[in-house]
């Protein structure tokens, strides 16, 4: 069964519950007992009476069930969206029609930005597979699907008058084989036994972004893409040997087949890597409407600036006496280039060390200085107290292609354990002091696909968690009850069940 129908308002009715079970939790709700009965076999505009209210928060609603009818207020139309995907968790069957309990609700999220980063650079999952976690994510109430398409390991996005990308960094030789392990030797030197398959082609045309883009839309979901510079590039290092220091090196044309970090990176001294990232983030402007861009900026070695003579040449005519400063400046020119375009960037905590703008957006991954080919950690309550805006996922607290805790548990993990409790338990403005909260956007769950090779693998990773970090956001720390939120997804977990989700167990 698609998840799609999701949105349609056709699923949520396989699990009908004595009381009613909402995630996220709303702010208010108060149950006067009785149902009202309708003929009505979806939820839709027909369904209920609704009234324009400038007086309620943004994306917040009211929404009201008695005997006679149902009405919702709402400010915007994201409001009233999330209103409905309320009245799709309370619906149930029942003679031919849906029923609803009475109630009186009055919500609104704690956070504006709800997000899931999905990774598409090391596994590939298709139009179908992202629709249907977009219409998940909706039905939560998440609005930012943070969309990672480039990495070592592949390039996702097929860029006119650059066919290059996609011919030579959309497909690896091989991939790591299913259920061996990353072992690392020293710095940057990795090795994993590999399937010897081909992976790929894979990628999305200029129409399948557009596609997923007004998909997302029409769910109050904005789509912000990542294209991480100036590391994480060896997909288009494959297209482009030029554009990094020592195209000697790359004896492939094609992404990398390994997992782990290649220290083959992009050439900042060559000023074809600027006119390269310009074109790019151009196109990326054209096609995602998102007021922020991600530009990535993480686990970048620097070791091949240090002798590169162009790098060096860049450093001499700036300045600069560290290489990493040549991070710095591309960062920069980046944001520029993007700000007559009226976008802002956004990047990894890595950024915030090489004097990103102050309109940068930072996402605080790292808990630990040296995380991450050694570069400097600036925490994201400090960053926030700088005056940054900020989302906050550290990966202790939010990477769930991590352990979950289960006894039983099919799936393959890299490490690291964050079962539902420590993931409900999350707050994102923790260390954060009173007068930065401002800052605190909100957070996101990471889907790293190192390990995640489906969409099974995907869900099973996701959900229940999800749910946890769906409250967080909404519901916010003051009102967060994790034994009342177990009770609730007893019910919830056979919902999703019931809509086609290989949701894993609660515990």
């Amino acid at each position: 069964m698609s998840f799609a129908l999701v949105a349609a308002g056709l699923l949520a009715r396989a699990d009908a519950a004595a009381s009613p079970v909402l995630v996220p939790a709303p702010q208010e709700m108060k149950v006067s007992g009785g149902t009202f009965a309708s003929k009505a076999k979806d939820v839709d505009r027909s369904l209920y009476a609704f009234r324009n209210d400038a007086g309620l928060p943004k994306e917040g609603y009211r929404l009201s069930v008695t005997a006679e009818g149902i009405s919702v207020s709402a400010a915007d139309d994201a409001g009233r969206f999330y209103a409905e995907q309320t009245l799709r968790q309370l619906s149930s069957m029942k003679n031919g029609g849906l029923s609803f309990p009475c109630v009186e609700i009055s919500d609104s999220p704690a956070f504006v930005w709800r997000g899931a980063l999905l990774d598409e650079g090391r596994h590939f999952f298709g139009k179908e597979t992202v629709k249907s976690m977009i219409d998940l994510m909706a039905y939560h109430k998440m609005n930012v699907l943070h969309w990672h398409l480039t990495e070592d390991q592949g390039w996702r996005i097929d860029v006119p008058g650059m066919p290059e990308l996609v011919k030579y960094g959309s497909w690896r030789r091989e991939s790591p084989k299913h259920g061996a392990r990353l072992k690392a030797f020293g710095k940057f030197r990795y090795e994993i036994e590999g399937n010897g398959q081909k992976y790929g082609p894979f990628y999305y045309t200029e129409a399948d972004l557009r596609e997923i883009v007004a998909y997302a839309a029409e769910r109050h979901i904005r789509v912000v893409p990542e294209v991480d510079i100036p590391g994480h590039m060896r997909s288009a290092i494959a297209a482009y040997p030029h554009l990094t220091c020592f195209p000697e090196n790359i004896k492939e044309r094609c992404a990398h087949s390994s997992w782990g970090i290649s220290t083959d990176v992009l050439c900042i001294g060559n000023d074809e890597t600027v006119a390269f990232l310009e074109k790019v983030f151009d196109f990326i402007c054209d096609v995602f409407p998102s007021e922020v861009i991600h530009i990535g900026g993480d686990e970048c070695p620097r070791i091949n600036w240090e002798k590169c003579p162009k790098c060096q040449a860049r450093m001499k005519k700036e300045g600069f006496t560290k290489a990493g400063q040549l991070q710095g400046w591309i960062t920069r020119r980046i944001a520029d280039r993007l700000a007559k375009r009226g976008r802002r960037i956004m990047g990894w905590d890595e950024i915030l060390a090489d004097d990103a703008p102050k309109t940068a957006v930072g996402h605080s991954w790292r808990t630990v200085s040296g995380n991450g080919a050694g570069t400097t950690l600036v925490a994201g309550p400090e960053a926030a107290r700088l005056g940054y805006d900020m989302v906050m996922p550290p990966h202790t607290e939010t990477y769930y292609d991590y352990r979950q805790g289960l006894k039983e548990d099919p799936f393959q993990y890299p490490g690291g354990n964050i079962p539902l409790a420590r993931a409900y338990a999350f707050d994102p403005c923790a260390g954060v002091v009173p007068e930065a909260r401002r800052h605190v956007l909100g957070s996101q769950a990471q889907m790293w696909s190192e390990y995640i090779w489906n969409e099974y693998d995907l869900a099973w990773k996701m959900w229940p968690r999800a749910c946890a970090m769906s409250e967080v956001l909404w519901t916010g720390s003051e009102k967060k009850d994790f034994d009342g939120f177990m009770k609730r997804m007893q019910t919830h977990r056979r919902r999703l069940i019931g809509m086609g989700v290989n949701c894993a167990p609660l515990q």
